[in-house]
């Protein structure tokens, strides 16, 4: 059987909830498999009937019965925030959300210790804030780097003693560190992870091997590949791999290396959530979404004409998809414009992962250029399929699942 694999090619927010929604309600799909970022992922889906839902931690195939949610090793979880998930589910009408998810007990947790760290630091930076979204993900990722045998785990949550401990050391190093924290003492935490270790099945990666043998999965990616920790525009990036790494290493390792069709999603326009590189971000274009407002920790959603140099970078970075999909395109109209080249460059050039000052490098060039702008295309698919040198396989034209069209005739199948 073929998986799917939905990766952004963008800044995040580019519609990956609602393409991976539209998969679980155009064929049988057993689980949706998170495999990277945390509780910082904001995954919108409407139905027709107007219920939404903007999934953090869940996957984003949720509405849909009997699909599950696994979160893999490569997902930082937050307990606190995903039992807050959980309710809001109820309330739209999905009362069984944590009957269907899984969990593996290798995960790193994200904690109110790591989410206060994750804050004081940010506002410490000023006018240099990189945009966080103030939730504690990257700090646990980089807590997990510096103490790999003491960071909390899911697994602890299970072993009251040894997550006390963990925790303890936790705050200690952060408070000795950034001085006093705000945030309740160990003990009252406690009690609630004890809760999610009753509720939830916390499972061995192997795990899902046999969900993976037992019927088709999506892989849904977070964030974007343009905030990727390695290729992304530093210091503007999250602690996490977004590319397509995390979820082909856990095909591989079941024994299904390049069992997925490899899907990136991108809007007509180009945005971003914060401060960073936007290069053809354009204050006059008529836009809002409401789904990503101005808050005090990313700061403004900013729209830009629809960025191929950029796109084309993600894709090389990510190593080429199959196909794409292309939302968003009821937005599509004579002010936006797009761009297939800049003044100084018609591409950017990857460096090898791990060279951060390169990336810093690259960032302040980014910051400094000016894009190139074209008419708007009379036909956009075929537009960003002729730049990018990949075809369209999805068009979504409206935030529901009947709002989207497959592009070519085969390609994918609608919704039943």
């Amino acid at each position: 059987m073929s998986h799917v694999m939905v990766v952004d090619l963008g800044y995040g927010d580019a519609g990956k909830g609602t393409v991976v929604d539209w998969l679980c309600a155009s064929r049988p799909v057993h689980t949706v498999v998170r495999f990277n970022g945390g509780a910082q992922a904001a995954h919108n889906v409407v139905l027709r009937d107007g219920r939404h839902h903007t999934f953090a931690q869940f996957g984003s195939g949720t509405f849909r019965p009997g699909v599950g949610t696994h979160l893999s090793r490569h997902v930082v979880v937050d307990p606190l925030a995903l039992a807050a998930e959980a309710d809001h589910l109820t309330a739209v009408g999905v009362p069984d959300a944590l009957d269907r998810l899984t969990v593996d007990g290798e995960a790193l947790l994200a904690t109110p210790y790591h989410r206060a760290a994750n804050r004081a630091r940010e506002i410490a930076r000023g006018a240099d804030r990189h945009g966080s979204c103030g939730l504690g993900v990257g700090e646990a990722v980089a807590y997990g780097l510096a103490h790999p045998d003491e960071a909390p785990r899911v697994a602890d949550c299970r072993r009251p003693a040894v997550l006390r401990r963990r925790l303890t050391a936790l705050r200690d190093r952060l408070t000795a560190e950034l001085g006093p924290l705000d945030a309740p003492p160990v003990e009252d935490c406690l009690p609630a992870y004890a809760g999610f270790a009753d509720r939830v099945a916390i499972v061995e990666r192997t795990w899902l091997s046999g969900a993976l043998r037992a019927g088709t999965c999506v892989f849904e990616g977070a964030q974007g590949v343009l905030l990727d920790e390695w290729h992304g525009f530093h210091p503007y990036t999250t602690w996490s791999t977004t590319t397509f790494a995390n979820a082909e290493a856990l095909l591989a390792e079941a024994g299904l290396a390049g069992s997925g069709q490899r899907l990136g999603v991108l809007r007509v326009t180009t945005t971003r959530h914060g401060p960073g590189p936007l290069v053809t971000g354009d204050p006059a274009l008529p836009f809002t979404d409401s789904r990503n407002p101005t808050n005090p920790w990313q700061g403004r959603f900013r729209f830009g004409h629809f960025d191929a140099v950029a796109h084309r970078y993600a894709l090389e970075v990510a190593g080429g998809v199959d196909g794409l999909a292309l939302t968003h395109l009821d937005l599509a109209g004579p002010a936006l414009r797009i761009c297939r080249r800049y003044e100084t460059a018609d591409r950017l050039v990857p460096g090898p992962p791990g060279d951060l000052d390169r990336q810093a490098a690259l960032t302040a060039r980014l910051l400094r250029a000016r894009p190139v702008l074209d008419e708007a295309p009379a036909d956009w698919p075929a537009a960003v399929a002729a730049e990018l040198g990949t075809p369209v396989l999805l068009t979504s034209h409206g935030p529901t699942a009947e709002d989207k069209l497959p592009a070519l005739a085969g390609a994918v199948s609608a919704p039943r």
